[in-house]
């Protein structure tokens, strides 16, 4: 396991063999999100982004309560959450290329749904809870978070999310399409293990092609960038790991994928 260094102790971030993990760790404010680890996450995705071993990253909350549990109230100035909420999420995760899994149990609140809505799959423990409680606190939910929601799960039930401001039960939230499946709060982290595994061994070229074009999907049509879409998916037939893929399927065994 190697540790990288974010300039916090909030956040974690580490590599585990093809995996990187991102943990945000302040149980006993069950993870409420910071400035401070707000301010280190892009450092950590920048970090997975430059790793070539790194093919897929996770996204947890430390101990057994919660992902992230909302903004931290103790740094509200004049009313408003974090600066960092009012960021755009594309300025957020625009350096990350490759696929990001949300592993939710518990608390997954607030600024902690807008969080996992910045990533590719969300997987939840059936005792994760989920809401926006901004209509309760009188604050504003910020653009680039309601157009995620949205986006997700269509809107209205964007509507009925923001406007109620109650709480979701996981299987609620899998009913809502908020997340992409619901395992036993103990096999959670085996799931997500098992996943990241998969994603891991398939070819990067490929996952990423995939990932950017999706990205163009959810945009609207006029800001679209095709023709980078379109060269993602040349250089996929052009890499070594097609041939390799090729080669594999025709000798009936697992292919060994390089990210070239």
């Amino acid at each position: 396991m190697t540790y990288l260094e974010l300039g916090t102790e909030k956040l974690v971030a580490e590599v585990e063999g093809t995996i990187g993990w991102i943990t945000f760790d302040h149980p006993e404010r069950h993870n409420a999100l910071s400035n401070e680890m707000q301010r280190a996450l892009p450092r950590a995705f920048d970090a997975f982004q430059r790793d070539d071993d790194v093919r897929v990253v996770v996204m947890r909350g430390a101990g057994d309560k919660a992902f992230i549990s909302g903004a931290d109230i103790s740094e509200f100035d004049d009313g408003l959450p974090g600066a960092g909420m009012s960021r755009s999420r594309d300025d957020e995760l625009a350096p990350l290329e490759k696929p990001l899994v949300a592993m939710i149990q518990g608390y997954c609140i607030g600024g902690g749904v807008a969080v996992s809505l910045g990533a590719d799959i969300r997987i939840a423990a059936d005792d994760a809870q989920f809401a926006i409680p901004a209509a309760r606190l009188g604050v504003g939910y910020p653009f680039f978070g309601v157009k995620a929601l949205v986006d997700l799960v269509g809107p209205a039930h964007a509507s009925e999310i923001l406007f109620s401001a109650r709480r979701y039960s996981a299987d609620e939230a899998l009913g809502l399409g908020l997340v992409n499946r619901v395992v036993a709060k103990a096999e959670l982290e085996a799931a997500v293990r098992e996943l990241a595994g998969q994603i891991a061994d398939n070819a990067p070229l490929t996952v990423r092609a995939s990932k950017f074009a999706i990205a163009q999907v959810v945009r609207d049509p006029g800001t679209r960038d095709l023709d980078t879409a379109n060269a993602l998916v040349e250089a996929c037939f052009e890499s070594d790991d097609y041939r390799e893929g090729v080669a594999a399927f025709l000798e009936k065994r697992p292919p060994r994928f390089r990210g070239r």
